[in-house]
């Protein structure tokens, strides 16, 4: 079955820098698009970023745009969140998703078929 397993979460200060990680295992085929989301205690789901197959768009939620990168390495079925410049409210558990097919808009939390457990992220 598809699995999406998180990892490269950690505490780090103002300014800091972090990269996340999303490996995909489970599905041979190329998703539709994929995100990340992030979640802060007391807040909804915010779709952080998205990136269709081999990086051909990318989008951003307003607040991280300039600082928070998303990429993809297909031969190694990764998703990356390169995150820079971090501010104390990036802090939040990042989860990665995964749509086999295009519906909602790429933020909603509906769009997608599969969600990994998420890696936190702590910025002081």
């Amino acid at each position: 079955h598809v699995q999406l397993v998180e990892s490269g979460g950690g505490s780090v200060q103002a300014g800091g820098s972090l990269r996340l990680s999303c490996a995909v295992s489970g599905y041979t085929n190329s998703f539709y698009r994929m995100a990340w989301f992030r979640q802060a205690p007391g807040k909804g789901r915010e779709g952080v970023a998205l990136c269709y197959p081999g990086g051909s768009r990318t989008d951003y939620t307003e607040s991280v745009k300039g600082r928070f990168t998303i990429s993809q390495d297909n031969a190694k079925n990764t998703l990356y969140l390169q995150m820079n410049s971090l501010k104390p409210e990036d802090t939040a558990m990042y989860c990665c998703a995964a749509a086999i097919y295009g519906r909602d808009r790429w933020w909603s939390a509906n769009a997608y078929d599969y969600r990994g457990q998420g890696t936190q992220v702590t910025v002081s």
